[in-house]
């Protein structure tokens, strides 16, 4: 790969190269395509296997890229809650955080903490368990403990006029592997949603 792509070019390329491999322009043809997951390998076609394995083989030679020209896998998010604004940065979801990504983002998890206190005062706090099917009462101090050990943080808000929602998600090691079951316990996240007095979480 030729130097001088940026962040946007890397997110460019790769959403290119994905559409191809759906397309089935690109194929990775292996005996051996695997998605490392014992039952997706079971039920998954073939050839979609090869899709998901040349896809998968590109985005890691993005990543080597990255780190060879020091491209940042940030991008910005913005979240307006209760007419209160904050940007942050986030790993883009095909994209790896470098070491000064990761130092980034952790500059950003004490203002986000503080966001979320300001915004969920009165509020019931929930604990995401089971993936997310189902959902524990939890305290500021339940949020506290799992701050002690975050890297980086995110937070989203949905409002209306009847309802109200905030998701604040803590997470520790590579943010683009918090989500994959294999990474755990070096890279995971824990999601905290605060919702109206009586409510459940839906978001």
């Amino acid at each position: 790969m030729p130097q001088g792509y940026d962040t946007q070019d890397l997110i460019e390329i790769l959403e290119l190269e994905r559409q191809a491999c759906l397309e089935g322009k690109r194929l990775y043809v292996s005996e051996l395509a695997s998605s490392g997951h014992p039952i997706l390998d079971h039920f998954a076609k073939t050839e979609g296997m090869q899709k998901y394995n040349a896809f998968q083989g590109f985005k890691a030679a993005v990543h080597v890229y990255q780190q060879q020209q020091k491209v940042s896998g940030l991008v910005w998010q913005q979240v307006t809650v209760r007419g209160e604004s904050m940007g942050f940065p986030v790993v883009h979801s095909q994209l790896m955080a470098l070491p000064d990504d990761l130092e980034q983002l952790r500059g950003y998890v004490a203002p986000l903490l503080g966001l979320w206190g300001r915004m969920t005062a009165g509020l019931d706090l929930y604990l995401a368990v089971e993936q997310g099917k189902n959902f524990l009462p939890a305290t500021e101090a339940d949020v506290a403990a799992i701050a002690a050990r975050t890297h980086w943080a995110t937070l989203q808000a949905w409002e209306r006029e009847d309802f109200f929602e905030i998701l604040l998600q803590l997470g520790w090691g590579q943010p683009e592997e918090a989500a994959q079951w294999r990474a755990w316990p070096d890279s995971g996240s824990e999601y905290f949603h605060g919702v109206l007095p009586g409510r459940r979480p839906i978001c």
